[in-house]
C-alpha cells in the first residue's frame, strides 16, 4: 500500500487547486502555498514544469500514489491500444479504492484506501484488501455486512458533495456497485481539469 507522507490539504495548497472539490479545503480561504514562503509571487512555469504539475495533480487526486506505482500504470497505458492518456485514466478509475470512492461509500479517496485495506470490501463476493486491485467490467463491489453501519459510510451516502458517474451502477440500499464500463476522460467527474496528455509528454521526454 502506498503511504501518504503529507497532509492532503497541503497537496491542495501546494498545487494551488482544490483537487477533490471539497468545501473544507483550506485553499478556499488561503489561496497560496503552505510554509513561510507560500505567499511569494509565483513564477511562470516552463513546459517541463507544466507537465510535472499535471502529473502531480493526477497522482495526488488518487491518494498520492507512489511514483513507482504511477509509472507502472503509465507504462501499461502506453502498451495498450488507442490513446495512452485515455488508457491511463481508465486504468486509474479501475482501481478498487477509486470505485469505492466514486460509489460514495466513503467521503474521500484516502478513506477509500484505508477502507479497502481494513477488509470492509468484497469483489464478486470475495474480500479484497488491496486498494490498487484492478476491477473489471461487470465486477460487483460490495460493502461487507458488518461494515455497513460505520459512520463514514453513512456520512458519505448522505453527502450531496458528489454524484455517482454513469459508468457505475450503484444500489445504495444494498451498498453494492457494479462497474459497468471503463470510462474515458470526459466521463470522469474531476472537479479540476486533468491533462493526461501532458503526463504522456512528461514520461516521453
Amino acid at each position: 500500500m502506498s503511504k501518504r507522507q503529507q497532509s492532503k490539504h497541503k497537496i491542495d495548497r501546494r498545487l494551488g487547486e482544490n483537487l477533490w472539490g471539497r468545501p473544507k479545503s483550506p485553499l478556499n480561504k488561503r489561496e497560496y502555498g503552505p510554509g513561510q514562503h507560500g505567499q511569494r509571487r509565483k513564477t511562470k512555469l516552463s513546459d517541463f514544469g507544466i507537465q510535472l504539475r499535471a502529473k502531480q495533480k493526477l497522482k495526488g487526486y488518487y491518494g498520492n500514489i507512489s511514483e513507482r506505482q504511477f509509472r507502472g500504470i503509465y507504462e501499461e497505458a502506453v502498451r495498450g491500444r488507442g490513446d495512452a492518456g485515455e488508457n491511463l485514466i481508465g486504468l486509474l478509475e479501475r482501481r478498487l479504492d477509486a470505485i469505492v470512492y466514486r460509489s460514495k461509500f466513503v467521503p474521500t479517496v484516502f478513506a477509500a484506501r484505508q477502507f479497502v485495506n481494513h477488509g470492509h470490501v468484497t469483489v464478486n463476493g470475495s474480500r479484497v484488501t488491496i486498494p490498487s486491485y484492478r476491477v473489471r467490467e461487470g465486477d460487483v463491489v460490495e460493502i461487507r455486512e458488518k461494515s455497513r453501519q460505520l459512520g463514514m459510510v453513512l456520512e458519505a451516502l448522505e453527502s450531496a458533495e458528489r454524484q455517482v458517474p454513469d459508468y457505475l451502477n450503484v444500489d445504495n440500499r444494498a451498498l453494492k456497485s457494479v462497474f459497468v464500463r471503463t470510462p474515458q476522460l470526459s466521463d470522469v467527474p474531476y472537479p479540476v481539469i486533468m491533462e493526461p496528455n501532458l503526463i504522456v509528454e512528461f514520461y516521453s521526454r
